[in-house]
């Protein structure tokens, strides 16, 4: 069963050209493939679908691809897509084909639980999440929306690595080594050295300008 529908239209034509002409026209260009059936060049409302761009669930749901005028389902997950580096907006999407039962691998956002009631949080200490997200291998209908990371017994100088979350059933992430995932780090203090270096530097800029005003 998927979670989205996003409706779309055959592409006749392929090229850079006819690509830039669609996206004039509010279109965005688009392909399935996979699953032993033939590639399926599609053109999608970019509106519609700049909206589901906007969220998460959209990269890691089975979605359903309605082809206008052709028979068939097309369950998919979001393979790749493909930014503008300038406008920041969505130029090409890929589909890939999948049923329910097969293993896929996607990464998955990693979201911190609890912090602001963590002894870390209360003395002070900084979150800092080194993986924000997980390759998660798991069934293609099983795909986790995120994995949680509950922060609410940790301390400064506490680590979270990738063997200390338990991952939803079914799910693995492959690792070699036990990397981190968060850690809780101590507050930057400001030493006595630092700010005598602050305070000198204040007193030479200080000296330079009224140097320049009685010349």
């Amino acid at each position: 069963m998927t979670d989205l529908i996003v409706e779309a239209e055959l592409r006749e034509t392929t090229g850079k050209g006819d690509a830039r002409r669609m996206r004039r026209a509010g279109l965005l260009p688009g392909i399935i493939y996979g699953g032993g059936k033939p590639d399926l060049a599609i053109t999608i409302n970019a509106n519609a679908i700049g909206k589901l761009l906007n969220e998460e669930a959209f990269y890691t749901s089975m979605l359903e691809v309605k082809v206008k005028s052709k028979r068939g389902k097309n369950t998919v997950l979001l393979k790749d897509v493909q930014w503008d580096p300038i406008t920041d907006t969505a130029m090409h999407l890929d589909f890939v084909r999948v049923s329910s039962k097969d293993s896929v691998t996607v990464e998955v956002p990693v979201v911190a639980i609890n912090f602001e009631k963590c002894p870390g949080d209360v003395a002070g200490g900084l979150l800092d999440v080194i993986r924000h997200v997980l390759e998660v291998t798991c069934r293609a209908d099983s795909i986790p929306d995120s994995i949680e990371v509950d922060c609410a017994n940790m301390d400064i100088g506490d680590t979270v690595h990738i063997e200390d979350i338990t991952l939803p059933e079914g799910a693995e992430v492959q690792h070699d080594v036990n990397f981190t995932v968060l850690n809780i780090s101590a507050p930057k203090v400001e030493t006595a050295q630092e700010t005598d270096e602050e305070v000198s530097a204040d007193d030479v800029a200080t000296e330079e300008s009224s140097s320049e005003e009685e010349a």
